[in-house]
């Protein structure tokens, strides 16, 4: 696995992969270099979670907004990538929440306004060709209906294990479940994208295995 970024131990010792230090954490060129390295993979699971661009775009913000103003609580044991998709996934759940509340704000695919934009954002954008233009929508739809179609803590956990910096055990304190758990939420939600998916893993735009 990848090693994530570890917030220090102490006042002092750098931040690793930044050269910084916890007491320049909150300086804007600092903070804006954490930014640069995690806005996409916060944007990605946000993106996936919502199924709404414009949605995705404030929320991740928001996230980072969190990360600023909560900086002084953050616990040293524990990595910062998992601090990060911990705040990340509370704002989703809370949206996704608050939409159950509220049945018209339903999960979509990206609205046609959108359509091509947002992917050349997010995790599968990619250059095709005008005959497969046509599929590739029909996948992101497909995609999104199936996400959204799965329970909340499934789709999260699977969402999550597409992150390289995370490891089962970075996804289980994130979600708050044991090891076992977590695994099994993953393997359940997995065997039902591939159902709903089936028709188009071969394409290879989408692939439901993480790690």
């Amino acid at each position: 696995m990848p090693t994530a970024c570890d917030w220090p131990a102490a006042d002092g010792a750098p931040l690793s992969g930044f050269g910084l230090r916890i007491s320049d954490f909150l300086k804007p060129q600092a903070f804006e270099e954490l930014v640069n390295k995690y806005r996409q993979p916060v944007m990605n699971l946000v993106y996936r979670a919502l199924g709404d661009a414009t949605e995705a775009e404030d929320l991740a913000q928001n996230v980072f907004v969190q990360v600023y103003k909560s900086a002084d609580r953050y616990k040293v044991s524990a990595k910062f990538t998992t601090w990060l998709f911990t705040i990340a996934r509370n704002l989703c759940l809370n949206e996704i929440r608050r939409r159950s509340r509220h049945p018209t704000d339903s999960f979509e695919a990206p609205h046609p306004e959108h359509e091509g934009q947002p992917l050349r954002q997010f995790e599968d954008a990619k250059t095709f060709s005008p005959p497969d233009a046509l599929l590739h929508r029909e996948l992101e739809h497909k995609i999104q209906q199936a996400l959204s179609e799965l329970p909340e803590n499934q789709r999260l956990a699977v969402l999550l294990c597409r992150q390289d910096e995370l490891s089962y055990e970075d996804i289980a304190k994130v979600l708050g479940c044991s090891l076992s758990a977590t695994k099994s939420l993953i393997h359940r939600g997995r065997e039902t994208l591939k159902q709903k998916l089936k028709p188009y893993l071969r394409s290879g735009v989408w692939k439901i295995s993480g790690k």
